[in-house]
């Protein structure tokens, strides 16, 4: 052993270099041979020859930005995979575009592993060669976010643009057959760029990556600022938290009212509900985006949704499309997602998505009295009364005083292995109260001072002096006084404690923190 003379250094790397290449691509091409890896926001899965017939191995999945950072390294650019036309970029694949399965095969094969040799050869950090080492299971979960424009992101565009809204804003003209711009008929872009092509209308996915990337590298090339190139850039969740944001944002102008009546049918008709006054304006400042309620084109709602349902509308009536739980792009949707926020959900929770039957709860909407009011006439029905009639509101600021609001509230129904639980009944009032006082849809729909009590007391009309909770619930077992309804105790763990884990509030990991042991 003495004598023995050792390999030299740059050898023994060589072999754990080859040793650790063929432990990689000879296990790569086994059946069960699975990848896992952290999440990334940069994958993209190269199946584009599925359309041509079955796949004879798995799918690739190609890491994005990992190529692109290895590219930028040695000074090159998209163009080395993409196709380039003078300044823009396309998303296609080399020239892939209407190949035959054989071809495009082989240009994936020559481009891709022509690099990956190209680049082993001058020692450099290059991708597999060998089939199995692109062509396997590779389990990656994706941390892809959406990516959309807010206001704040928008006003920012239309600042560094020097508001020249046709920079991103076009129509197609059929007698010109090309892209032109109107002024004022600015929407948004997924009006026309749906999720998959349509009539010819490339997919909003393609025309995003496509308008967004090319001005993005146009700034980069002419020194100015600009956005992201990379996956990560958009999608990452923790790259958007990034993003500069600005509060103070103008108003976007598509001549649309202030305040004005939501349309319905012949007034006083029997079983109509009263006019609906819609604060427009104020709504524009709850969202980020008028996508939000215009899911379709900025036109009013009653344009597609018409009362009986016409086509345009998919056969959803007016009716239909504002009171649908299901969609956000419904008023009580909305309304009712709203409801989830952590001030809220406490007591909303419980009421889940009942609609409820109560008329008061209907005139918080429908509050312009339709009797005797001449349907005709365009002086009732113009925007100022729209205004007028939001105006005489009234908002709920407060509920019972302290006076009359119990301090505290002792629960000793079932006292035995415990000593009765003390609530701190007016604290928890007031700090219900103080969570939605900035709150306009708590404050304009909470019918009376009293409505914030029926979060606990559910059952009763809003009063004063609610009944107990044991004149509903048995003190003994589910279902004792009615069907189904929970016993005392599970009634106060159902609602003091999921109460406590809905808002957030502190957790409760015994039953010593409510009661103290006798």
């Amino acid at each position: 052993m003495k004598n023995r003379k050792l390999l030299p250094k740059s050898v023994i790397l060589l072999i754990v270099f080859i040793l650790n290449c063929y432990g990689t691509y000879a296990t790569g091409g086994g059946k069960n041979q699975e990848i896992f890896e952290s999440a990334r926001s940069d994958i993209v899965i190269i199946d584009s020859m599925k359309q041509l017939g079955p796949l004879e191995r798995p799918a690739v999945t190609f890491l994005h930005d990992l190529y692109t950072e290895a590219l930028l390294k040695q000074e090159k650019d998209c163009s080395s995979c993409h196709l380039q036309d003078k300044s823009r970029l396309s998303l296609e694949f080399k020239n892939s575009k209407g190949m035959q399965k054989k071809k495009l095969m082989d240009l994936y094969h020559s481009a891709c592993i022509g690099c990956h040799k190209e680049n082993t050869t001058a020692r450099l950090s290059s991708g597999p060669v060998e089939c199995g080492g692109c062509h396997r299971k590779m389990r990656i979960p994706s941390s892809r976010m959406p990516m959309g424009f807010d206001k704040s992101l928008h006003y920012r565009h239309t600042q560094s643009q020097n508001n020249k809204c046709d920079t991103c804003h076009h129509e197609y003209d059929i007698n010109m057959k090309k892209l032109i711009y109107v002024k004022g008929k600015e929407g948004s872009c997924r009006y026309c760029h749906k999720k998959n092509e349509e009539k010819k209308i490339l997919p909003m996915s393609t025309v995003s990556h496509v308008a967004c990337i090319n001005c993005h590298r146009n700034n980069s090339e002419q020194k100015k600022k600009n956005g992201p190139v990379t996956c990560y850039g958009c999608h990452d969740e923790d790259n958007q938290k990034k993003y500069e944001k600005r509060y103070e944002v103008p108003r976007l102008d598509r001549n649309q009212p202030d305040q004005v009546f939501i349309k319905k049918g012949i007034m006083g008709k029997a079983g109509q509900m009263d006019r609906v006054a819609f604060d427009h304006q104020a709504h524009e400042g709850y969202n980020d985006t008028c996508i939000q309620c215009h899911h379709k084109d900025l036109n009013a709602c009653s344009s597609c949704h018409t009362l009986k349902g016409d086509k345009e509308g998919n056969g959803v009536n007016l009716e239909q499309a504002m009171h649908k739980f299901t969609k956000q792009s419904s008023c009580l949707g909305c309304h009712q997602s709203r409801k989830q926020a952590t001030e809220c959900v406490g007591c909303h929770a419980f009421a889940g998505n009942i609609r409820t039957t109560d008329t008061m709860s209907c005139k918080s909407c429908h509050m312009y009295p339709s009797a005797g009011i001449d349907e005709n006439d365009p002086s009732v029905f113009n925007n100022p009364a729209a205004a007028k009639a939001l105006n005489k509101r009234v908002a709920i600021t407060r509920t019972y005083a302290d006076k009359d609001t119990p301090d505290k509230v002792i629960i000793s129904q079932l006292q035995n292995q415990y000593k009765p639980v003390e609530m701190p009944h007016r604290k928890m009032v007031q700090n219900l109260m103080d969570g939605m006082k900035d709150n306009n849809l708590a404050r304009y729909f909470h019918k009376s001072e009293g409505t914030v009590c029926q979060g606990c007391h559910h059952n009763s009309p809003a009063s004063l002096h609610p009944p107990k909770c044991g004149s509903c619930h048995g003190k003994k077992t589910v279902g004792e006084k009615i069907p189904l309804r929970p016993g005392l105790m599970g009634a106060y763990h159902l609602q003091c404690m999921e109460c406590h884990q809905n808002m957030g509030l502190k957790k409760l990991s015994g039953c010593t923190e409510c009661h103290a042991k006798k």
